[in-house]
């Protein structure tokens, strides 16, 4: 089969069905007036050891024409704090996917714990093992103009694990646990991992 991303219909299913697993960005923001938001986002990677870059993209406008309130908080002061999902908070993650009004704190939707971040006003989710506190380094809008997305750049300003997972600069993926997001409804595990060990040219 071959297939033609402009005439598709519904090919957004077909790649988030082949581009898998993807990590999950659960973006926690606050806006000046002191609203809290706590959103999912899959996609999301690292793009940059030096700086330190991670970037996530959302679609802009919610589906009553409102700016998403994770983006507008973080193009009101520039900060935010991605939290890793891993398999102990993934139902309460899925709790905070729904478009809730601007004045609903996600946390309290899902029975999660903000506590304060060392460096940025939006709080760190205490049941994650990785917090990454983020200074925007830029939003970049994409899409057309009938469907746009905000993909935003991030630096990584501290990063906080949990001393159990990390032994130096080596990660236990065993206990950290981390969720990925397939197509639709689905979402996997990472039980099963092989090594690979990275050739080099010796010519």
């Amino acid at each position: 089969m071959k297939i033609n991303p402009k005439t598709f219909e519904g090919f957004n299913r077909v790649l988030t069905g082949v581009v898998v697993p993807r990590p999950i960005a659960f973006v926690s923001t606050i806006s000046n007036s002191g609203n809290v938001n706590l959103s999912p986002y899959s996609f999301f990677n690292a793009v940059s050891y030096d700086p330190p870059l991670i970037i996530f993209s959302s679609s802009k406008f919610t589906s009553d024409g409102k700016l998403k309130d994770s983006l507008s908080n973080i193009e009101q002061n520039g900060e935010f704090v991605v939290n890793i999902v891993n398999e102990n908070i993934v139902e309460a993650m899925n709790k905070t996917a729904a478009e809730y009004p601007e004045d609903v704190n996600e946390f309290d939707v899902a029975n999660l714990t903000q506590i304060d971040s060392d460096l940025v006003k939006p709080p760190r989710l205490s049941e994650s093992p990785v917090n990454m506190e983020c200074k925007l380094e830029r939003i970049i809008t994409l899409g057309t103009e009938a469907h746009p997305q905000g993909l935003v750049i991030g630096e990584i300003i501290q990063l906080h694990i949990d001393d159990e997972i990390i032994s130096g600069h080596r990660i236990n993926h065993e206990k950290l646990k981390p969720v990925g997001r397939l197509a639709g409804n689905m979402y996997t595990h990472t039980y099963d991992v092989f090594e690979l060990m990275r050739p080099s040219y010796e010519g």
